[in-house]
């Protein structure tokens, strides 16, 4: 596992996994965190490849994904920049959260868990309260 700072950003690779699934999961998380604000400036594919130390092949195709995501936008001899719109990355932050979900709802009930089953188990887990 590689550290590698960008800015305001830590990017952890692993390099027996794609990077650009990493460099776009990180980026796509870093967003709907809140840790890039809305409309603010990206670093361009070739600083961003240089200083993860990447092909910027590999950037390049995380961004395209980031901006059929809606969450950037390219401006032409400008850069590319985080969306201004809040709805645009609280939508999509919501279905991340649904896709994260339903892939734990799968795997507990691949490990043959009821819906009952895992409810006790979140509540337990949660020393009985599932509001924190």
């Amino acid at each position: 596992m590689h550290e590698r700072q960008v800015g305001s950003l830590t990017f952890h690779l692993d390099l027996s996994h794609p990077l650009y699934e990493q460099v776009l999961q990180q980026m796509r998380s870093a967003i709907v965190r809140g840790e890039i604000a809305l409309g603010e400036k990206i670093p361009s594919v070739r600083e961003m490849a240089m200083a993860l130390k990447i092909n910027p092949n590999t950037v390049m195709h995380a961004y395209k994904e980031m901006e059929r995501d809606g969450l950037t936008e390219t401006r032409r001899g400008q850069g590319t920049f985080i969306t201004a719109s809040k709805e645009r990355v609280e939508a999509f932050r919501s279905q991340l959260a649904q896709q994260a979900l339903n892939e734990f709802l799968e795997t507990m009930r691949n490990f043959g868990y009821s819906l009952a089953d895992i409810q006790r188990i979140l509540t337990e887990q949660q020393g009985g309260n599932l509001s924190t």
